[in-house]
């Protein structure tokens, strides 16, 4: 069916940052089951070298690229290195990301610029790595990982560089995706909510309100992120750029 061609990423070469856990390696796994090759770029070797095996075990070509990405003459190596095995990129999704739990009157400097240098720099680097190569080829995906966290403030956590990292995410997004319009290169973001990965999970003392000002009554799974994922990444979404999807069990509405 011409539908479902749209969501057909076979032959396509992509790259995700944080790609070793969680909503990394969920989307890892989809990208892959569509067709892609996948390049695992983080700083976890252990993780991302197994999830290069669960990658390469469903039929696709794999490499794990150990990347700062906060660190610029590093991801311009990463991209040195998946072009030389991939030869180009297609679709990038810049989903590393940290927060740091500190109320904002006794935050360290430190803190503070370790956030944002991940959560928004670090996002800030890997697109415009892809974007230079894919506005040479004149298409291509990006996608960045922001956070319903860009859209509200959450409680009952003090997050305040997490929140104000991710809302400039969102509209980093929106103004490379108008820059980069004529060149045929889409960026989207994802906003999820309370995601049940290792980074929320550790944090027991905080779930059982999430859960409850959720109206789903319950934290999400990472592969619930997938198809909105998928779609970015395919044909299917040549006319929606600048956009956010929200992916929060209706926490927002609310």
């Amino acid at each position: 069916m011409k539908t479902m061609k749209s969501f057909d990423l076979t032959g396509k070469k992509a790259f995700i940052t944080g790609g070793a856990k969680g909503i990394g390696k969920s989307a890892a796994l989809a990208f892959a089951e569509a067709g892609a090759d996948v390049a695992i770029v983080d700083t976890d070797t252990e993780s991302a070298e197994q999830t290069v095996k669960e990658v390469k075990a469903l039929g696709v070509n794999s490499i794990y690229v150990e990347t700062d990405i906060t660190n610029p003459n590093q991801v311009d190596a990463m991209m040195e290195t998946i072009l030389k095995e991939f030869k180009t990129i297609d679709i990038a999704f810049n989903n590393a990301g940290i927060c740091i739990n500190e109320k904002a009157e006794d935050m360290s400097y430190e803190n503070w610029k370790k956030v944002l240098d991940v959560n928004l720099t670090g996002i800030f680097l890997t697109a415009r790595a892809a974007g230079r190569v894919m506005i040479k080829n004149r298409k291509g995906c990006i996608i960045n990982t922001a956070s319903m966290s860009g859209h509200i403030v959450n409680v009952p956590q003090p997050q305040c560089a997490y929140n104000a990292s991710k809302a400039g995410v969102i509209l980093l997004t929106k103004s490379l995706a108008v820059e980069w319009a004529p060149y045929n290169v889409r960026v989207n973001s994802i906003s999820p909510g309370y995601i049940g990965t290792k980074m929320t999970l550790s944090a027991t003392q905080w779930i059982p309100t999430w859960e409850s000002l959720t109206p789903v009554k319950r934290m999400g799974r990472p592969e619930e992120l997938t198809a909105a994922l998928i779609y970015l990444a395919g044909d299917g979404a040549s006319f929606t750029t600048g956009s956010d999807i929200v992916i929060d069990g209706a926490f927002t509405c609310v």
